[in-house]
């Protein structure tokens, strides 16, 4: 599900090679999914009739879901739950998306995936809904938890900060006690793609008995969007995206930038169960952002 987000658009780049791959959501033709209709999803999931489900589409306005509760737990609460049910119903499997805001971001160790969640806002509420909805199915699957997505397309921290830096003179004021993993979109697809390679049997979707389940899936490291801002700004820099009389970066705290939504003050996720089980690993960060740089010069995506 989805088609045109970020995600979804590495996704269909990377798993090219498994075989044919239907991309579609509210506007695709000639069939269309509204994850916010149950029995639209149900119709679809019937007509196309996959071997496998790959659910990146989401309700992403993290403040604006505290004013459309309903929305956000019907698209990501409710939907992947019956997407789960349909994929049973024909015999398929699903691989899903979820967050590091299904955890309350109060430890300071990297969260483990059978840590106790505890989200804060409505988004994060409405995601670990998804998690469990499909959980409780029982249908093969895979639930991938990211953190701070971004990628040359869409709506991102990466492209917004881009803008600034090109279009601002006042220095650029940056949330400094947040601490996450920034994961290139690309990443991510390119790692679902070898974790499809190995969980596949005689052509279908099976993972191994007791590795169905929720696995982390971030770039390595940690930093605060502060951080990330300024290492966006040093490689563009050095791409010579923007002047040298770019604006700095400066730190300032959550209580300086209130926003709607609760965010984690601390998001770090483990990706050591990935590791252990399938032995795969991305990146530490900062090595995947010199590569979107890359990429994103290369594609004149500004």
């Amino acid at each position: 599900m989805g088609r045109a987000g970020q995600l979804a658009w590495e996704l269909r780049r990377s798993l090219a090679c498994f075989g044919e791959i239907i991309a579609i959501d509210r506007r695709s033709e000639p069939i269309s999914i509204d994850l916010s209709v149950s029995d639209s999803i149900r119709t679809a999931i019937r007509e196309i009739h996959p071997d496998l489900i790959f659910n990146a589409a989401a309700y992403t306005a993290v403040d604006k879901a505290e004013q459309e509760p309903q929305l956000a737990y019907q698209v990501n609460g409710t939907a992947p739950g019956i997407l789960a049910e349909a994929a049973k119903e024909i015999g398929a499997g699903i691989i899903h998306y979820s967050t590091d805001y299904v955890f309350s971001g109060k430890d300071k160790r990297p969260y483990k995936e059978d840590d106790d969640t505890a989200p804060q806002s409505i988004y994060g509420k409405s995601k670990r809904k998804g998690e469990i909805a499909i959980t409780q199915t029982g249908v093969p699957h895979f639930i991938l938890r990211t953190s701070w997505i971004y990628g040359v397309r869409g709506n991102n921290f990466l492209r917004t900060a881009l803008k600034l830096l090109k279009g601002q003179q006042d220095p650029i004021r940056i949330v400094a006690d947040q601490l996450g993993a920034p994961t290139w979109s690309r990443q991510v697809a390119e790692c679902t793609a070898l974790l499809l390679q190995q969980n596949i049997t005689e052509g279908h979707f099976q993972p191994a008995r007791g590795k169905s389940g929720i696995y982390h899936m971030t770039c390595g490291g940690n930093t605060s969007w502060q951080g990330f801002a300024k290492e966006i700004r040093l490689l563009a820099l050095e791409n010579k995206l923007i002047s040298e009389s770019t604006p700095e970066i400066q730190g300032i705290t959550s209580e300086e930038y209130p926003t709607p939504a609760r965010r984690p003050m601390y998001s770090v996720l483990s990706n050591e169960k990935l590791e252990r089980h399938f032995g795969l690993r991305l990146p530490r960060w900062q090595t995947a952002l010199c590569l979107c740089i890359a990429d994103y010069v290369n594609s004149n995506c500004g």
